[in-house]
């Protein structure tokens, strides 16, 4: 017997999670279960995260986790829960599988069956941001070697396991050539071991429309956090009903699987909810932990019970409906069908697909060489001339650095700027070694008072380095 972690949830949550569990149970899926508290009571009880101490260790313990829908309650400083599970347990990626049930469920694409692997730690979820002048405000992006590589080696293996024929990258490298473009350069390495797979690139704004206009060219999608958040949202709409969709959180140790909607707290306790997302990601949780015949029962039942036309009211009558069911009565019908296949429906076989596991292989660059510093600075008076910037600094003596350019907004407009381009209060000014001569930090320490005793709040530095030569930083616009 395998003991897992359940977690009933808000809303709607404890209504789907018992259908779910009677599935299981009529499927003979031989599990034990250890249920926690979590979501609106936790968070109420004055924990901000929404998950009580204790909990950690049952989840740590068990490492499964078939977890119902929350409500994050509104203000306060309340976090999510998901982002903290995913990030806590370093659940790095989110797998999605994004399927139309046509013509039993109304859907504009008949073909679509396509799997998205978003990556579940970094990027902008990393949630640091800083004002730093009265106008303007930065989000740090922040994404990794060994993030990229783990999520574009699962996003392959996945393919592999599950005899997928192509993965598809989605970036905006043309524009973030370091951060989306380390994601894209692994892509390209990694597809390399994988010859028997098709492997192809999308920057993510024309990616995005054939997610919603063409997914049935499409099979596995991987991408970074926000990107994947975004096109992830569109596939399940367009497949007919987020109400359908199980997803799946994976670590190296710790896995996480639920219904991709919410709470739905107006229609909790109507028995109106349509439990399918939970059932669908507890046979995806059943596959990882080496069930797949039992996951394969389970999703036929559900499939039939789909073509049979027993619809819960989010879905009926917008495809083949024949009766009206509720949340208990849904469970009800795929009880009923355990063991039987679809007609229609294409059968569900998951072979000896089980836990996928990687190891990252690639190494980072090792010689880092300063070339330079960006000193940015809150600056404003009533004409905003970056001239005035540019004398003051260029007048500092006895300085390692000389002022190369200033950029607002990442615009050069100094020397020789527009005066057209619109400036606020935030200065990049780029300094680089006189005479090409080496620098150290010690010479950043004295740049930075020279600065503040030109009469200049600087507010925030970066180091501008090269790594094995190659230059990891990126020019200003006009540079």
């Amino acid at each position: 017997m395998k003991r897992i972690t359940i977690a009933k949830g808000d809303g709607i949550g404890p209504e789907i999670m018992n259908a779910t569990l009677s599935i299981l149970k009529a499927a003979d899926v031989p599990l034990e279960y250890d249920e926690i508290e979590i979501g609106e009571k936790v968070y109420k009880s004055g924990v901000l995260s929404g998950i009580a101490p204790e909990s950690w260790d049952t989840l740590r313990r068990n490492k499964v986790f078939l977890k119902a829908p929350i409500t994050t309650p509104q203000g306060g400083g309340y976090k999510s829960l998901n982002v903290t599970v995913r990030k806590t347990l370093g659940l790095f990626a989110n797998v999605r599988p994004c399927i139309t049930y046509t013509p039993f469920v109304k859907s504009n694409h008949d073909k679509m069956d396509i799997v998205i692997v978003r990556e579940n730690e970094e990027d902008l979820y990393a949630g640091i941001e800083h004002q730093q002048t009265p106008e303007v405000v930065q989000t740090l992006k922040l994404v990794s070697r060994p993030g990229c590589e783990k999520i574009v080696r699962y996003a392959f293996e996945y393919a592999k396991a599950y005899g997928r024929e192509k993965v598809t990258c989605m970036t905006k490298d043309n524009i973030m050539k370091h951060s989306d473009g380390m994601f894209h350069d692994v892509f390209k390495q990694v597809a390399k071991e994988y010859p028997e797979i098709k492997a192809d690139h999308w920057i993510i704004d024309i990616g995005s429309a054939v997610v919603a206009n063409r997914p049935e060219t499409l099979d596995v999608v991987v991408t970074l956090n926000l990107y994947g958040d975004i096109i992830s949202d569109i596939a399940a709409e367009i497949s007919g009903s987020v109400g359908l969709g199980g997803s799946a959180n994976i670590g190296k140790e710790i896995a996480m699987f639920e219904a991709i909607h919410g709470s739905a707290p107006d229609i909790a306790g109507k028995e109106m909810a349509n439990p399918s997302g939970l059932i669908n990601a507890a046979v995806m949780m059943l596959v990882h932990i080496g069930l797949p015949k039992h996951a394969e029962k389970i999703r036929n039942a559900w499939l039939c019970a789909i073509e049979q036309g027993f619809h819960t009211a989010d879905i009926y009558g917008k495809g083949q409906s024949t009766q009206k069911v509720g949340t208990s009565e849904f469970a009800q019908k795929v009880i009923d069908n355990l063991g039987n296949t679809p007609q229609y429906l294409k059968k569900t076989e998951f072979g000896e697909s089980g836990e996928i596991k990687i190891e990252t292989k690639f190494k980072s660059p090792e010689n880092k060489k300063l070339e330079g510093i960006d000193v940015f600075i809150d600056w404003n008076d009533d004409n905003r001339n970056p001239d005035t910037i540019g004398e003051g600094l260029k007048s500092m003596t006895d300085n390692p650095f000389k002022l190369k350019m200033i950029t607002n907004r990442g615009v050069k407009v100094f020397p020789d700027g527009m005066p057209e381009t619109f400036c606020t209060d935030h200065w990049r000014c780029r300094f680089i070694p006189q005479n090409g001569k080496a620098v150290s930090n010690d010479d950043v320490v004295k740049l930075l008072s020279n600065v503040s005793e030109a009469g200049f709040d600087f507010i925030k530095t970066e180091h501008l380095y090269t790594f094995d030569g190659e230059r990891a930083y990126s020019l200003g616009q006009g540079e």
